[in-house]
């Protein structure tokens, strides 16, 4: 009896058994691993470390809150860092900061106060964007988290009216809209915060205030 039918069936079933997309005698391609894009960690505080030193009584620092934010910083690369804020403001600037992300826009840093010994002034002159910084409840919304700042030294305090023989604030810093990280008054970041219901310092009555949001 003629067995060559079989053996072609044979052969056919067993070409056709192998694995969808795989011929016999070759070898499947790995799948090439993309790494992650590398993030600078520009600060890692525990809460308890982030408040150390504060004069804030525990009736304010129990509202407070540690937020972990990414942003591109002034090198161009994603820089990971905390806002030290109220618990109110939570939700918002963390979509607020997912914003700036998507958007490119430069933060240059983004450090609680307590690296700069709770002095404001040193802060702002490092350029650095922060909530939380105790001081007069009346005067500041910085006092209890309810304020940030953004680039203080690409978006200075400048004084109106009769108060222009007061310098700018930080010493040094000059304003100028072609800077990137600089804020103006149609900037995609300017109109997310007031979207959200936060007061833009440029609108100050006695100086433009530029890097200050506050709810």
């Amino acid at each position: 009896m003629c067995r060559k039918p079989l053996f072609v069936l044979f052969a056919f079933l067993l070409l056709n058994s192998c694995p969808e997309g795989r011929k016999p005698g070759k070898t499947t391609r790995q799948k090439k691993i993309v790494p992650k894009e590398e993030v600078v960690v520009d600060c890692n505080y525990t809460f308890e470390e982030a408040i150390a030193g504060t004069p804030a009584p525990k009736c304010i620092t129990d509202q407070l809150v540690l937020v972990k934010v990414r942003y591109y910083s002034i090198d161009n690369k994603i820089h990971e860092g905390q806002i030290l804020t109220n618990r109110q403001n939570e939700k918002e600037l963390k979509e607020i900061f997912e914003f700036i992300l998507r958007q490119h826009f430069p933060v240059s840093k983004a450090i609680p106060v307590v690296k700069y010994h709770w002095n404001d002034d040193l802060s702002m002159q490092d350029n650095n964007s922060y909530s939380f910084c105790y001081r007069n409840t009346s005067f500041s919304k910085h006092a209890t988290g309810m304020a940030i700042d953004i680039n203080p030294f690409f978006n200075p305090v400048r004084w109106k009216n009769g108060c222009h023989h007061r310098p700018d604030k930080p010493a040094g810093a000059a304003y100028n809209p072609e800077v990137a990280g600089t804020f103006y008054s149609s900037h995609p970041v300017v109109l997310e915060f007031e979207k959200r219901g936060f007061r833009w310092g440029h609108f100050f009555r006695s100086k433009y205030d530029d890097h200050h949001f506050e709810k």
